[in-house]
């Protein structure tokens, strides 16, 4: 395969920022890809894949770029949450378009936190076509301990594991039912809306004054006109959270029902799709999607 990848910098507020160009071995597509980086994250993503779907994408005849935001990888400036990188992402498809001048559209796709960006900015951009939303991060503290409630407190309950310990006194029964009591406060309400990767970079972002996460990604994918690809992993505390608030919320249910929206669940799959059978499988499933309109 000739890769023929390159290095690429662009500037932010004069701020570098770095990527890899990957250019497409056939015949080119007027659509390209943009794979924004989840945080803590950068460009290659874990156990490589963003690298190993932007050279199967490029295979293809798609042409792609992967990048680092500021405060990423080799990127300068300061660390930042994903609801302050619109800029990053606007230079980027700058940078896009201009490697590959027969551009006529793009496509975001990002995982967890990214999906999350790319939801946000996607509507501002004429440019952007679609969507591809892995395991999208739409976490409260309210939303992540109902997960956990459902989706990991129950499991073991009925799990193997958790009778051999309770019978052989391995158990905590004490921090066990700290913790379980502090996810019953936050599903009572008790507890405050988090929605950074990092309470820290949180605290000072003003997100507590506005409505939660899950409700503005929806507002924003529903001003977005585009297609919208989402991929959920089965064994993944992250898409289980997003699966309920789908369910809680009738204006994301009507947003999954659109015509040009599309849903694919990975069942066995955990949330960085660590397997090369999980990988290729999105791989697929993204190039079939950009190939279907």
């Amino acid at each position: 395969m000739d890769l023929n990848e390159s290095v690429v910098n662009f500037s932010v507020r004069g701020e570098r920022l770095f990527g890899i160009y990957h250019p497409p071995q056939q015949e080119p597509s007027t659509r390209g890809v943009l794979i924004v980086v989840g945080g803590p994250q950068y460009r290659v993503g874990s156990h490589r894949q963003f690298v190993l779907l932007a050279r199967f994408l490029a295979a293809n005849g798609i042409p792609v770029l992967r990048f680092d935001y500021r405060g990423m990888g080799d990127s300068e400036g300061d660390i930042r949450t994903f609801e302050s990188i619109d800029e990053d992402i606007h230079a980027s498809i700058d940078c896009l378009f201009d490697k590959a001048p027969n551009l006529e559209e793009a496509v975001i796709w990002g995982l967890c936190d990214a999906a999350s960006a790319a939801a946000f900015y996607a509507k501002s951009d004429p440019r952007v076509s679609g969507l591809v939303l892995l395991n999208p991060w739409v976490r409260t503290e309210a939303g992540i301990a109902k997960a956990y409630l459902k989706h990991y407190y129950l499991s073991r309950l009925f799990g193997r594991e958790f009778w051999r310990k309770v019978v052989s006194g391995r158990f905590d029964f004490s921090s066990s039912t700290r913790s379980l009591w502090k996810m019953v406060s936050s599903v009572l309400g008790k507890g405050h809306a988090t929605q950074g990767r990092d309470p820290a970079v949180a605290e000072g972002s003003g997100l507590g004054s506005r409505e939660a996460l899950p409700e503005r990604m929806c507002q924003g994918l529903r001003a977005f006109p585009g297609r919208l690809l989402f991929v959920l992993s089965g064994d993944d505390l992250t898409a289980d959270e997003f699966r309920d608030a789908v369910k809680r919320s009738r204006q994301w249910q009507k947003l999954l029902r659109r015509p040009h929206v599309c849903l694919r669940e990975l069942g066995p799959a955990n949330h960085t799709f660590s397997r090369r059978e999980w990988r290729d499988t999105v791989a697929a499933w993204t190039l079939d999607w950009l190939r279907s309109w």
